[in-house]
Protein backbone atom coordinates (compact mmCIF):
# COMPACT_ATOMS: atom_id res chain seq x y z
CA UNK A 1 0.00 0.00 0.00
CA UNK A 2 1.21 3.43 -0.43
CA UNK A 3 3.01 5.76 1.67
CA UNK A 4 2.36 9.43 2.11
CA UNK A 5 4.97 11.67 3.61
CA UNK A 6 3.88 15.28 4.66
CA UNK A 7 6.64 17.73 5.12
CA UNK A 8 6.73 21.29 6.31
CA UNK A 9 3.38 20.73 8.08
CA UNK A 10 2.88 23.77 10.99
CA UNK A 11 2.65 22.79 14.24
CA UNK A 12 -0.39 24.46 14.61
CA UNK A 13 -2.09 22.21 11.73
CA UNK A 14 -0.38 19.37 13.33
CA UNK A 15 -1.81 20.15 16.72
CA UNK A 16 -5.40 20.82 14.92
CA UNK A 17 -5.07 17.04 13.25
CA UNK A 18 -4.67 15.62 17.01
CA UNK A 19 -7.42 17.18 18.43
CA UNK A 20 -9.65 16.39 15.47
CA UNK A 21 -8.74 12.73 15.83
CA UNK A 22 -9.27 12.39 19.52
CA UNK A 23 -12.51 13.87 19.01
CA UNK A 24 -13.30 11.20 16.53
CA UNK A 25 -11.30 8.52 18.51
CA UNK A 26 -9.18 7.48 16.41
CA UNK A 27 -5.22 8.08 15.56
CA UNK A 28 -3.93 10.87 13.57
CA UNK A 29 -2.90 8.95 10.94
CA UNK A 30 -6.42 7.26 10.71
CA UNK A 31 -7.63 10.85 11.32
CA UNK A 32 -5.83 12.26 7.64
CA UNK A 33 -6.86 9.06 6.09
CA UNK A 34 -10.51 9.80 6.58
CA UNK A 35 -9.53 13.59 5.37
CA UNK A 36 -7.96 12.80 2.58
CA UNK A 37 -10.95 10.27 1.55
CA UNK A 38 -13.36 12.72 1.92
CA UNK A 39 -11.88 15.08 0.04
CA UNK A 40 -10.64 13.13 -3.21
CA UNK A 41 -13.81 10.76 -3.05
CA UNK A 42 -16.57 12.52 -1.68
CA UNK A 43 -20.18 10.43 -1.04
CA UNK A 44 -21.95 12.54 -3.94
CA UNK A 45 -19.91 12.31 -6.55
CA UNK A 46 -20.77 10.51 -9.89
CA UNK A 47 -20.85 6.77 -10.04
CA UNK A 48 -21.08 5.98 -13.90
CA UNK A 49 -22.43 3.04 -13.50
CA UNK A 50 -25.14 3.70 -11.50
CA UNK A 51 -25.59 7.00 -14.23
CA UNK A 52 -26.22 4.37 -16.75
CA UNK A 53 -28.12 1.88 -14.86
CA UNK A 54 -30.46 5.18 -13.89
CA UNK A 55 -30.74 6.11 -17.48
CA UNK A 56 -31.49 2.87 -18.51
CA UNK A 57 -34.26 2.48 -15.77
CA UNK A 58 -35.37 5.94 -17.00
CA UNK A 59 -35.85 4.97 -20.55
CA UNK A 60 -37.66 2.31 -19.80
CA UNK A 61 -35.28 -0.37 -20.81
CA UNK A 62 -35.55 -4.12 -19.50
CA UNK A 63 -32.79 -7.19 -19.52
CA UNK A 64 -34.99 -8.80 -22.55
CA UNK A 65 -34.21 -5.24 -24.25
CA UNK A 66 -30.20 -5.89 -23.50
CA UNK A 67 -30.43 -9.02 -24.60
CA UNK A 68 -32.27 -8.19 -27.93
CA UNK A 69 -29.36 -5.65 -28.34
CA UNK A 70 -26.55 -8.75 -27.87
CA UNK A 71 -28.02 -10.70 -30.23
CA UNK A 72 -28.46 -8.59 -32.79
CA UNK A 73 -24.82 -6.90 -32.62
CA UNK A 74 -21.96 -7.70 -35.06
CA UNK A 75 -19.78 -10.08 -33.78
CA UNK A 76 -17.29 -10.51 -36.21
CA UNK A 77 -13.91 -9.64 -35.32
CA UNK A 78 -12.60 -6.28 -36.45
CA UNK A 79 -9.68 -5.87 -39.31
CA UNK A 80 -6.71 -3.78 -37.65
CA UNK A 81 -6.09 -0.95 -39.63
CA UNK A 82 -3.02 -0.52 -42.76
CA UNK A 83 -1.02 2.74 -43.32
CA UNK A 84 0.58 1.84 -46.28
Amino acid sequence: MPAVTIRNLSDETHRALKVRAATHHRSTEAEIRAILETAVRPADRLRLGSALADISRKAGLTNADVDALEQARDTTPAEPLTFG
